[in-house]
C-alpha cells in the first residue's frame, strides 16, 4: 500500500492487489457547511449523472452500461463520494468519465429530480420502520443538519433552488479535503493526469456545530394501518475520534449488532418472544453519534419491550461482561470487517472514509489493536457514563 499527494495535495492511497480483474476507485470530498434547505444535498448527488456539458444523461448512461463500468456518487451527512468499478482494461476510460462528472456537471434536469425526490419520499414514508427511523432521526438531532430526514426534506424541499445546488456544490468542490484511493492491479500513475488539476485539497475546518446534549424525550406517531409497533429509544454517544469508539463498537455487538447471539435478539426474542425484530446500531458522523435500539413488536408488548430494553441497558451497566463474551464480541466483529472489505470497491470506500473522518488510510489495522486491548471493566464503564436517562424513545404504532 502506497500513500502520496498529488500536485494539488489531495491525499492517495494505492493498494495493489495483483491480478484482480476490475479496478475500483473512490474520491471523497468533506463537507464543512450545512445545506441551506433539508434536500438541497440530495438533489444534488442525484444531478451530478444527469448529464455533464459533454454527454446528455442518456448518453453517460449507455458509455456506463456499454463498458460495464459500475459509477455512484453518494451524498452523506459530512462528505460527497464519487466511485466506480471497472475492468481493468476500461480503467483511463472510466477515470476521464468522472473527471467529466466532477467538474462539468450541469445540473439541467433539476426540476424532474425535485418532483421523483419528494415523490419516492413520500413512499418511503409509507413504510412504518422508515417512519419511527425518521421521526427518531428528527427528534434526537431537532434544529441541526443531521436531522435533515425525509419529513423534513419533504417540508423545506420547494424552497431549494438550482441556483442553490449549483452554489453548493461549487462550494464542496473547490473548499474541501479530499482522499483518492485506488484498489486493483492497473497504472496508478493515471491519476496524477486525471485529478492533478481539479480543485486543490484544502484544509477546512468544518462550521457544522455539535449537536445539543440529549434530554429525555418522548415521540408517538398514531399510524392506522400499522401491523406492528415500531421502537426506537437512543443516546448521543462520542464519535470516531473519542477514545470510547471501540469500546462503543463491542458494546454494540454484544447488545444487538452480533444477530443470533447478541443480548436482545437473546432475551426478547428468544425467551420472552417479543420481537419480530431487534437489534442494536451505533451510528457516527464527524460531529457526533448515536447508540440506538430497535424492536418491532405486537402492539400490546409495547411497554414490555421497553421494560426488556432497560434491563439489558441495567445490567451492561452493572454487571461486568465475561471475558468469554467480550473475546467472542471482538472476533465477531473483525470477522465481519473482513467480509465487508473482500473486494477492491469494499476496500477502497472503506479506506477513503478512514481518511476523510480524520484517521489513516490503514485505520481499520489500528482500529482493530484497539479493540482487542478493550477489557471487561472498559465496557462497564462505558455503558454507565453513556447510558443515562438523556435519552429519546420514539414509537410509531396503530390505533388500539
Amino acid at each position: 500500500m502506497r500513500e502520496f499527494e498529488l500536485k494539488n495535495n489531495i491525499k492517495v492511497c494505492v493498494k495493489e492487489n495483483k491480478n484482480t480483474p476490475r479496478a475500483a476507485l473512490t474520491l471523497n470530498l468533506s463537507i464543512s457547511k450545512p445545506e441551506k434547505h433539508a434536500g438541497e444535498y440530495s438533489i444534488m448527488n442525484r444531478l451530478l449523472l444527469k448529464g455533464t456539458e459533454k454527454y446528455s444523461s442518456e448518453e453517460l448512461s449507455t458509455i456506463l452500461d456499454e463498458n460495464a463500468i459500475d459509477f455512484l456518487t453518494e451524498m452523506k451527512q459530512d462528505y460527497l463520494r464519487f466511485r466506480f468499478v471497472c475492468l481493468n482494461e476500461d480503467f483511463e476510460k472510466a477515470l476521464s468519465i468522472m473527471k467529466d462528472v466532477l467538474m462539468n456537471s450541469t445540473f439541467e434536469e433539476f426540476e424532474k429530480e425535485k418532483s421523483k425526490l419528494k415523490g419516492e419520499l413520500v413512499a418511503e414514508l409509507d413504510s412504518a420502520k422508515v417512519k419511527v427511523s425518521d421521526l427518531f432521526t428528527r427528534t434526537v438531532y431537532k434544529n441541526h443538519y443531521y436531522g435533515n430526514c425525509y419529513t423534513k426534506t419533504l417540508e423545506e424541499i420547494d424552497n431549494v433552488t438550482q441556483e442553490d445546488v449549483v452554489s453548493s456544490y461549487n462550494e464542496i468542490l473547490n473548499n474541501s479535503r479530499k482522499s483518492l484511493v485506488l484498489v486493483g492491479d492497473v497504472d496508478s500513475s493515471l491519476l496524477e493526469k486525471y485529478f492533478g488539476d481539479i480543485p486543490a485539497y484544502q484544509n477546512v475546518e468544518s462550521v457544522i456545530e455539535e449537536p445539543d446534549d440529549l434530554s429525555q424525550e418522548y415521540a408517538e406517531i398514531i399510524k392506522e394501518d400499522a401491523n406492528q409497533a415500531q421502537i426506537i429509544q437512543g443516546w448521543k454517544v462520542p464519535a470516531m475520534d473519542s477514545d470510547d469508539y471501540p469500546v462503543i463498537m463491542l458494546v454494540n455487538v454484544i447488545l444487538g449488532a452480533s444477530g443470533l447471539s447478541s443480548r436482545l435478539f437473546l432475551e426478547l426474542r428468544e425467551k420472552k418472544g417479543l420481537a419480530y425484530t431487534v437489534r442494536s446500531a451505533y451510528e457516527t458522523h464527524r460531529k457526533s453519534a448515536v447508540f440506538s435500539i430497535y424492536i418491532g413488536t405486537e402492539p400490546s408488548n409495547i411497554e414490555t419491550s421497553i421494560a426488556g430494553f432497560k434491563e439489558e441497558i441495567e445490567k451492561i451497566k452493572t454487571v461486568p461482561v465475561s471475558e468469554e463474551e467480550l473475546k467472542n464480541a471482538v472476533n465477531n466483529l473483525i470477522g465481519k470487517q473482513q467480509f465487508v472489505t473482500e473486494t477492491n470497491s469494499q476496500q477502497a470506500n472503506m479506506m477513503a472514509y478512514y481518511s476523510i473522518m480524520g484517521k489513516p488510510f490503514a485505520y481499520r489495522s489500528e482500529l482493530q489493536e484497539k479493540l482487542r486491548k478493550v477489557t471487561p471493566e472498559q465496557v462497564l464503564a462505558c455503558a454507565q457514563k453513556y447510558f443515562t436517562e438523556d435519552y429519546v424513545l420514539t414509537i410509531i404504532k396503530p390505533q388500539v
